[in-house]
């Protein structure tokens, strides 16, 4: 098969799972992206949590020209990205237990917040025990995961629990287990994944719905704007001074 051919076939993977979640999880979409308005114009915090390639998707909510400017990244040293060395090491923190609380009472979550927690297979302890010590603090949970991984994979949490059993929202983003759209007779492996695609793109459907419901409710969503744009700047002055002390990564 050509390369061309398998470019075309992880495009049509990739656009039948959004097709999926933008007709599937248009309900869970909008309560996300009501509960995330709620907690603005509450004068709560919004932060936004991934590990590995999870942290991905977390991270383009997060000082994003166009993006709400409230977003916060809630890092978790060894486990954002894979910059840490090795990088399997980040793997073998999110199975750690205790880790979550030990992260969530060092920062600056607290009750009335929103936390989205991203995490493909939400089986590991890292993403469990983030979402239940996170809401045992009064903060409400949006969570974006793979289903299937709970009916097809055991937890590695001691609870028995995965991530979407601990949210107030859950986000299916459709993702098959292994998250490998491809296979050839000639690859011993499947290849090819999509669930940083999906997943960028239910976050951003999201924030797009708070933004709306905001508007709706005579608030100004606090939007960022490209700072390569003329104005870029002074607009984004102007919403960090206004919401300085709901913005974290800046100091």
């Amino acid at each position: 098969m050509s390369d061309s051919k398998l470019a075309a076939q992880f495009f049509d993977a990739a656009i039948a799972l959004l097709q999926r979640a933008r007709d599937e999880e248009a309900e869970a979409v909008e309560a996300a992206g009501a509960l995330l308005a709620d907690t603005v114009a509450a004068g709560g915090r919004l932060f936004a949590f991934g590990a590995g390639h999870s942290s991905l998707a977390a991270q383009d909510v997060v000082y994003r020209a166009g993006g709400l400017a409230l977003m916060n990244l809630l890092a978790v040293p060894g486990v954002v990205g894979v910059d840490v060395i090795p990088a399997t090491l980040g793997s073998a923190l999110e199975r750690v237990g205790g880790l979550a609380g030990a992260v969530l009472d060092t920062s600056p979550v607290r009750a009335g917040d929103a936390l989205v927690i991203i995490s493909l297979s939400g089986r590991n302890a890292l993403p469990v025990e983030m979402a239940l010590n996170a809401r045992a603090l009064g903060v409400k949970v949006i969570g974006v995961t793979s289903v299937a991984y709970a009916s097809e994979t055991t937890s590695r949490h001691v609870s028995g629990t995965f991530l979407r059993d601990h949210c107030d929202v859950v986000l299916d983003s459709k993702i098959a287990v292994g998250d490998a759209e491809l296979t050839l007779d000639t690859v011993p492996a499947p290849f090819a994944p999509a669930s940083t695609v999906v997943t960028s793109a239910l976050l951003q459907a999201v924030m797009a719905t708070a933004a709306g419901a905001l508007a709706e409710r005579g608030i100004e969503p606090p939007l960022l704007r490209s700072g390569n744009v003329d104005g870029g700047h002074d607009w984004n002055g102007r919403i960090m001074d206004e919401y300085g002390d709901r913005i974290f990564y800046r100091r």
